[in-house]
């Protein structure tokens, strides 16, 4: 016996009851068919909103923010404007950047290769400079044999601070304006025999002046060699952290996970300023690491201001 929808057909002498479906083909409906179907724009609910027979169609749950689109595990959502990043430029701003790698330089064998801009926008490479799998960060590794810059006998994957969009290199006073770095790293990797690297510093046009560096489990400030402050006793890789970094008035105060009080400050009138981040690996063969030893960091946030 035909039964239609949840009312009486004196007619046809048939009563649907309120445990009947409504036939759609076979499709569950999810509607209880007990009453009459009102129809209403269709969303993503597992219920037949508008009244058609079908559940949740044409793309209603395509746009569903908490899904992300399978992008073959190249590329990742960057979680602050919906754009799917594909490169390093595109997770954190490089503008204002230059990258030195610790492979050698295409045209001196001797020097490390260093990307500028505009060719740092779209670049990335593989294990160096790249995003991680889920794209929320910046890999940066250097090897304990990597090429190194003259002045110093350290391997670094590491961005250096620049202006101009890129066209010219920072250099500022910590006597004068208010200069500030705030970064979200975590350490990922660690060379075995030395394991030290740094990964974030203010460098004047001679040497460095602060450094946020990792010994182990310790993570420290240190300046000329000594330390300058600790910021956490039994770090564990992996672990996020965030630090600023804000030099005015003479004077460098160093934050740790709280952005209000500083963890670490010092008096430091210098010139020829500029920030860098990424890793710059303390070890090379000279200390026992094999030449693929490495130091990783990756980096989630990375901003800069000057007032």
């Amino acid at each position: 016996m035909l039964c239609s929808i949840g009312w009486l057909l004196l007619a046809a002498g048939c009563v649907a009851s309120a445990s009947d479906e409504v036939e759609t083909g076979g499709a569950d409906t999810g509607r209880d068919t007990g009453a009459p179907c009102v129809a209403a724009a269709e969303t993503c609910n597992d219920v037949d909103d508008d009244c058609d027979g079908a559940v949740d169609e044409d793309g209603v749950c395509d746009d569903d923010p908490g899904d992300t689109a399978d992008t073959g595990g190249d590329t990742a959502d960057t979680g602050e404007t919906g754009v799917t990043a594909t490169v390093p430029g595109e997770r954190l701003d490089l503008t204002n950047w230059k990258l030195t790698l610790p492979i050698a330089a295409e045209d001196d064998p001797s020097s490390p290769r260093e990307i500028s801009q505009p060719e740092l926008a779209d670049f990335s490479m593989d294990p160096w400079f790249h995003l991680d799998v889920g794209g929320d960060a910046v890999v940066f590794r250097a090897d304990a044999g990597g090429v190194t810059t003259s002045n110093s006998g350290y391997p670094r994957s590491e961005l250096r601070e620049m202006t101009d969009d890129g066209a010219s290199r920072a250099s500022w006073s910590t006597a004068s304006g208010t200069h500030t770095m705030t970064f979200t790293a975590a350490v990922t990797h660690l060379p075995e025999a030395k394991p030290h690297v740094v990964v974030g510093q203010i460098h004047d046009a001679e040497d460095d002046v602060v450094m946020v560096r990792l010994e182990g489990d310790h993570l420290f400030v240190e300046g000329g060699g000594d330390n300058l402050g600790d910021l956490d006793g039994a770090y564990v890789l992996g672990e996020p952290f965030t630090v600023r970094m804000v030099a005015e008035g003479g004077r460098i105060d160093v934050y740790y996970q709280d952005l209000t009080t500083p963890a670490v400050s010092v008096d430091r009138d210098v010139d020829g300023c500029y920030f860098k981040a990424g890793v710059y690996t303390q070890s090379n063969p000279d200390h026992g690491d094999a030449p693929d030893a490495y130091g990783e960091v990756s980096l989630s946030d990375l901003a800069v201001t000057h007032e």
